[in-house]
């Protein structure tokens, strides 16, 4: 579910819905080879992960779970995004 902006609202307010709001923020940047299940689960149902996600992928963010995804799932989700706007373009 994606949260809606109101009149008034800011977009980049959307960090404030976040289940992740509170939480250890060392949760979301584990150590290279640790478990992601638990900040995924933190993810898991958020009204903003959408937006959260979005956010990464425009930011470039490279590192922690970013709309419960992590760095390898985000870098396929680019790359696909690639390669769809070059066969639109090459069409």
């Amino acid at each position: 579910m994606n949260h809606e902006i109101t009149a008034g609202e800011p977009a980049e307010n959307w960090q404030d819905h976040a289940n992740c709001l509170g939480v250890d923020p060392d949760l979301f940047f584990p150590e290279r080879g640790a478990s992601t299940r638990e900040a995924k689960e933190v993810c898991r149902g958020c009204v903003v992960q959408q937006d959260c996600l979005e956010f990464a992928l425009q930011n470039g963010e490279k590192f922690g779970i970013w709309g419960g995804l992590s760095e390898r799932e985000r870098r396929r989700i680019r790359r696909q995004r690639a390669a769809s706007a070059r066969s639109i373009l090459g069409a």
